[in-house]
């Protein structure tokens, strides 16, 4: 950053639906499944599974999920979000900020158009989001550039790249995983991203040969998986996993939120976790990496479902580990992230 430069910044996240009621989760639902990076099928395909299938059943389902962990505050995606800008402001106060949720409010448009009324001479887009996937960054990514390029007077854009092994971001998990692991003392620590059609890691493969064609295709990241969303999990447990002193067989990986009948990346978090106790394994503690802010995916399907489903299998102990929200060592290593572009 220059000096004299007056810079804004968007932070982006997924979003979340503006009330745990059936009406508003469908609208959120609606919005986030017509998205063609999400849904990527012919649109015809998409809009019959979504309205005749989806959005007949999901909304309820989902509303109530959302009415478990909602607060007086409103959605906790939201909350943290905004004690995270607020928190950044403090840390940089030359800097303008701005929330843009992919799906539902504060909207991208509403954070995007924000920033350019202040008259900023550049806007940093930050995807929070670790690791690349182009249903996460590609949509919001996509999204910014449409908006940037209806304009007259076109703004000078700069992006925070996936930052899946940055060492600040691993430290921050470090800083809030540990002193809960300590005094947990686990028999397992599962490190659950969210997962993602198999189709989608094989989009990612410019080669068309590496992705999902071993078993070891995500030990390292090369040319072939540079934009391959498993391989960049792989490679954050890794470096968590080292920075945590974790041995091989004291964690493992797996993937979460699974929609619809196609192949989704493997090993899946609920067929995993009710397995572990017939392993032995009674004291689990769990995180969730791909999430720098708690939101429906983590306090809900894992703080919620996944414990139960770990307990009533015969575990004893479960320990969910909060995300990153507005930690301070997160603030600092976004921060840095921020002023490196």
């Amino acid at each position: 950053m220059h000096s004299s430069e007056k810079v804004g910044v968007l932070l982006i996240n997924t979003g979340s639906t503006e009330a745990p009621r059936p009406a508003e989760t469908r609208t959120y639902l609606r919005q986030f499944l017509s998205d063609p990076r999400v849904l990527d099928m012919n649109p015809v395909v998409r809009w019959l599974l979504l309205n005749c299938i989806i959005l007949v059943t999901r909304p309820k389902k989902s509303a109530h999920a959302y009415s478990q962990i909602w607060t007086e505050q409103g959605s906790p995606l939201i909350v943290f979000s905004r004690e995270l800008r607020d928190a950044l402001k403090k840390n940089m106060p030359d800097a303008e900020f701005a929330i843009g949720m992919r799906y539902g409010t504060p909207s991208i448009e509403e954070g995007f158009s924000a920033l350019v009324e202040s008259g900023v001479d550049r806007i940093i887009v930050a995807p929070l989001f670790p690791q690349y996937s182009s249903a996460a960054n590609g949509s919001a990514l996509e999204l910014v550039f449409s908006l940037a390029g209806k304009l007259w007077n076109v703004p000078a854009l700069s992006v925070l790249p996936p930052f899946y092994d940055d060492p600040g971001f691993i430290e921050s998990w470090a800083a809030v995983s540990k002193p809960l692991l300590d005094a947990f003392k686990q028999d397992h620590v599962l490190m659950s991203y969210h997962g993602l059609p198999e189709r989608h890691v094989l989009k990612s493969d410019m080669t068309g040969g590496h992705c999902l064609q071993s078993g070891d295709c995500c030990e390292s990241i090369g040319p072939a998986n540079q934009y391959c969303y498993r391989a960049h999990c792989y490679a954050t447990s890794r470096a968590l996993a080292k920075r945590l002193g974790l041995g091989p067989d004291q964690y493992s990986v797996s993937f979460q939120s699974r929609l619809g009948r196609d192949p989704w990346i493997k090993p899946a978090t609920d067929i995993v976790v009710p397995e572990l106790p017939k392993r032995g394994i009674k004291r689990l503690a769990v995180m969730c990496p791909s999430f720098t802010a708690d939101c429906l995916e983590t306090l809900e399907e894992i703080g919620l479902r996944a414990k139960s489903d770990f307990l009533t299998s015969g575990g004893t102990a479960f320990q969910f580990i909060p995300c990153l929200n507005s930690h301070p060592t997160w603030v600092d290593a976004l921060v840095r992230l921020l002023q490196r572009i």
